[in-house]
């Protein structure tokens, strides 16, 4: 559910009250991390947090490893340039096909994101876990050795769902065609006995109402974004480096892609009025 750790090499963290204020980064292709951003502003109300969209490359799902590598150091970078202590994978894709190297290249705590595959095959009663995600994330070698894992206890079955990452990065959550999506993705992991389903997407919070109604009142949902703000916590506060602010933590966001575009579906998925700046240039090449 969570992919803990950094790497060690490379500059130390500078332990004490400079290094307690520095703020925390959280980045995803969209604004789907945006589900894993409330939980963690929800967990650490006194952390300063930085949120960046790399909407103008979404949907990662459908970019090649080599690229998605790309466009995450990218933006780590960009997050390391504006005084991250650590940085919030807020993408299952990200996780799954660039985690290890990322941690190779960044010395600040990495904490990842992903599917909570292992709480939902503890939890499930009819012995049968759906999980919905791109196909990016299913087909990774960290998702299959997370399914290996449980796979001795329970059945697992696999949704890749398109489309859905498209929907939500245009503030659409709740139309008919998004409805016709998550029953036709849903649907046959029910009829296969599924009694619990796992968000391998951080977009996919946004669309829980839609999946409750489609899978009904006992099927269980499995988020692990909470999950992912408690250890956050617990990282910061083993490195020493928890803010002790007396106040409120301040939010920035940026995107690589039309700012008056994402700035209103941030809004509209926050449920508050956010301000939104452009990624700059130099983040937001194409790797070669």
């Amino acid at each position: 559910m969570i992919a803990g750790g950094g790497a060690t090499g490379g500059a130390a963290l500078l332990v004490g009250d400079v290094t307690r204020e520095r703020p925390v980064g959280v980045f995803d292709s969209g604004v789907g991390g945006l589900s894993v951003f409330r939980e963690v502003r929800r967990e650490l109300p006194a952390e300063d947090l930085l949120y960046v969209a790399d909407s103008g490359y979404a949907p990662y799902g459908d970019r090649s490893q080599e690229s998605i590598l790309g466009r995450a150091t990218a933006v780590v970078s960009f997050l390391v340039h504006e005084g991250a202590k650590a940085v919030v994978v807020a993408c299952n894709t990200v996780t799954g096909l660039a985690i290890d190297t990322l941690r190779t290249r960044f010395s600040i705590p990495l904490i990842a994101i992903e599917p909570g595959v292992k709480p939902a095959a503890s939890g499930t009663a009819s012995g049968v876990v759906g999980v919905l995600a791109t196909a990016q994330t299913l087909s990774s070698a960290r998702f299959s050795r997370l399914v290996a894992e449980c796979g001795d206890r329970v059945r697992i079955l696999v949704q890749p769902c398109p489309g859905l990452v498209e929907h939500v990065e245009k503030g659409d959550v709740s139309s008919a065609a998004v409805r016709a999506l998550v029953a036709q993705y849903v649907g046959p992991l029910l009829e296969e006995g599924a009694d619990t389903l796992v968000l391998g997407c951080t977009h996919y919070p946004f669309l829980d109402g839609v999946i409750r109604a489609v899978a009904g009142p006992t099927v269980s949902i499995i988020d692990p974004a909470a999950a992912v703000a408690r250890e956050l916590r617990r990282r910061l506060q083993g490195e020493g480096v928890s803010s002790e602010a007396n106040r409120p933590g301040t939010d920035r966001f940026w995107t690589s892609g039309s700012v008056r575009d994402v700035q209103a579906v941030m809004s509209q998925l926050l449920t508050r009025q956010v301000a939104v700046q452009p990624l700059p240039a130099g983040f937001c090449l194409e790797p070669r």
